[in-house]
């Protein structure tokens, strides 16, 4: 989070862009009702979310939000606001989103931009006592917003900064149970990948271990590997097809279920084995990956390791999920959405792990994670 702190601000002239009923709240100082204010810029997001959303145009949000109380919280937010304005663009939307926080609508702006429209607005204020975030539609805040009216608790912002600094200890800490899980896992669970490995080389012919091309931790590609379920040889125009519908957002063409229960993968695969198929649902095919993080290139919890063409296909945010933490066998999509969540969705999940990591989150995913494996529920 860009973190900046106070009120004593460049006082510059508000002029007529404040026709959000502004005026009226100036001439009456002892009393700041700001519902028509708010309704206003709630109306503006949801008008310019449905345009990026049938445009594909990019759109971003700052939120401005006072860190602790003041006096005369109306006053300071009224003075902030007046100072936004004069420094957006014409096209740029501010308005009041709560009594203490100011909403920036930034059309046509991509997380460069918003960030260097940020950065311009900390300049605007000698000491300002408020915190601005950033995020980029498609967000879960825009979504927060434009359903409630506010930012949900529980909503994690995707903030326009460095990659989260978690504790160094801790990140070793995560390395040391990887390293011991993935040992005890591959002892453990050796007569079933043995049992596995006769089945996939006795079931069709071609390798037992699939090995692929994935992108890892800040997108530095290493060899992925999983129990072979597919005939060798296989064309992967079907799965290429697939993946640009499911993020390019073309949900109806790969929805293989219903509207209250959808299934986003690709349904009756002619590339997949009869072994294949059993495999895959139990999870099994998965176990290989355990020597991926023996070795490093995984961890045991994190996000899902993208495919190169996958990636091509990203948004900018997208790239979050592979630039700011090492990818996992098992994450938060996996426990929380598996095949029913639309791909926006998933990486949001898998964004919001990365910035609320702690060691005891991966602890619930992986507990989750043996619930889900032995229901087979949504295995992909």
């Amino acid at each position: 989070m860009i973190s900046i702190l106070q009120t004593k601000t460049k006082h510059s002239n508000h002029g007529s862009k404040s026709n959000r009923t502004l005026d009226s709240l100036s001439r009456n100082k002892t009393k700041f009702d700001m519902s028509a204010d708010e309704n206003y810029f709630i109306n503006r997001l949801r008008l310019e979310k449905n345009r990026a959303q049938r445009s594909g145009s990019a759109l971003s949000i700052l939120l401005l939000k006072l860190k602790k109380p003041i006096n005369n919280n109306a006053a300071n937010i009224r003075e902030i606001l007046r100072v936004v304005e004069s420094k957006i663009r014409e096209t740029d939307i501010a308005g009041y989103v709560d009594p203490t926080t100011i909403g920036v609508l930034l059309p046509y702006t991509d997380e460069k931009g918003a960030k260097r429209s940020a950065e311009k607005l900390i300049k605007s204020f000698i000491n300002p006592q408020f915190s601005i975030s950033a995020s980029i539609y498609p967000d879960e805040i825009f979504e927060s917003l434009t359903q409630n009216g506010f930012v949900s608790p529980e909503v994690s912002e995707h903030m326009l900064e460095d990659s989260p600094r978690h504790p160094l200890l801790k990140l070793h800490i995560k390395r040391v149970i990887d390293v011991i899980g993935s040992l005890i896992g591959l002892i453990t669970l050796s007569p079933i990948m043995l049992f596995a490995a006769i089945l996939v080389k006795t079931g069709s012919p071609g390798p037992v271990i699939f090995k692929q091309i994935r992108l890892g931790h800040k997108g530095k590609p290493f060899e992925f590997y999983k129990f072979r379920s597919m005939y060798t040889d296989s064309n992967d125009q079907i799965h290429r097809d697939y993946v640009s519908k499911l993020i390019g957002g073309n949900d109806t063409a790969i929805n293989n279920g219903d509207a209250e229960t959808p299934l986003y993968k690709i349904s009756s695969d002619p590339r997949v084995t009869p072994i294949g198929e059993f495999i895959r649902k139990t999870s099994i095919d998965e176990l290989p990956q355990l020597y991926n993080v023996l070795i490093g290139d995984m961890s045991l919890v994190g996000p899902r390791p993208p495919l190169p063409y996958e990636a091509e296909e990203y948004q900018p945010w997208h790239l979050k999920r592979i630039l700011e933490m090492k990818p996992g066998i098992t994450g938060l999509w996996q426990v929380e959405g598996r095949s029913s969540v639309q791909f926006d969705d998933a990486v949001r999940m898998d964004v919001r792990y990365i910035q609320t990591w702690t060691l005891m989150l991966d602890i619930k995913i992986l507990v989750k994670t043996v619930k889900e494996v032995l229901a087979c529920r949504g295995a992909v």
